[in-house]
């Protein structure tokens, strides 16, 4: 695959590595603006976040490695629909995925953009404890920096998904654990594999539907299980916004796993400028 025949094909057709935060908005601006859109997502669950359009593709499943996002891409080429752009707007922690696109793109010549999330306000780099929401909000290096705060008198809540479970009950020292997941059947096998019985498992995702209140699910669990610190990811988003809120209204520690650096050469835009650097997409000959 070469670059040149990529910039000589119409722009309508774009690559959208997501999840369902930002994802499904910024799908359904796109396709607004007339863009063909694929969205690869990790699980088939994650599908159900997006309404069904005509110009939108759903994939779902883990890409598999450098060789695999190549092949996806000359397929692309293939079906004479080569992507005009590639969009990254999968979690800022996804530092896997992120660094594979972009090493695939940068050596196919494949136009790569990355949707960037703005930090909160408070975040800083410097490991001390940041300002609103509240004295208790404090940004770790890392999770293996869980292990140097104090928890003996808490009960923590493990907000960072499943897949670092193990490590950050080996680290923590607090006097008892619950664990909130996205709904998935592997997040559940997880939790439960690394000894966390379902009284200490909620599974939802962030943002409840029918009707209720924002942040009600996740006031109701922390009272439930009498929680007074909270471990997440310095993440941006609604999802970090909706812990600072909560920690700041009932009270509770919140422990912010800080966020690594973004992909070396690789343009990380905000939404807007994101927006205006892809434009619209020509009309075909």
């Amino acid at each position: 695959m070469h670059a040149p025949a990529l910039k000589q094909m119409p722009q309508q057709h774009l690559w959208l590595v997501a999840g369902t935060g930002e994802g499904p908005p910024l799908a359904a601006t796109l396709l607004d603006r007339g863009w063909q859109v694929r969205v690869n997502l990790v699980s088939s669950s994650a599908l159900r976040a997006y309404a069904p359009h005509p110009r939108l593709e759903l994939e779902s499943g883990a890409l598999g490695g450098e060789a695999a996002i190549e092949a996806r891409l000359a397929a692309a080429v293939g079906r004479n629909a080569p992507f005009d752009w590639v969009v990254d707007a999968s979690h800022p922690f996804a530092q896997v995925i992120s660094a594979e696109l972009a090493r695939v793109c940068q050596r196919l010549g494949q136009p790569l953009l990355r949707l960037r999330r703005e930090t909160l306000e408070g975040d800083d780099t410097s490991g001390e404890a940041l300002g609103p929401p509240g004295p208790g909000l404090r940004l770790l290096a890392d999770l293996a920096d869980l292990g140097s705060v104090d928890l003996r008198a808490d009960r923590l809540l493990l907000a960072i998904g499943a897949r670092r479970l193990a490590q950050a009950l080996a680290a923590s020292n607090a006097a008892g654990h619950g664990a909130r997941l996205l709904p998935s059947p592997a997040a559940l096998r997880l939790a439960r594999a690394v000894g966390l019985s379902d009284a200490q498992i909620a599974c939802h995702r962030p943002t409840p539907g029918g009707g209720l209140p924002p942040l009600a699910l996740e006031r109701a669990l922390c009272r439930q299980w009498g929680i007074t610190a909270v471990l997440a990811r310095q993440s941006g988003g609604t999802t970090e916004a909706t812990w600072r809120q909560l920690a700041g209204e009932e009270g509770l520690k919140l422990l912010l796993i800080r966020r690594p650096p973004e992909p070396a050469a690789v343009l990380g835009l905000p939404l807007e400028a994101l927006l205006e650097k892809l434009g619209f997409p020509t009309t075909p000959p």
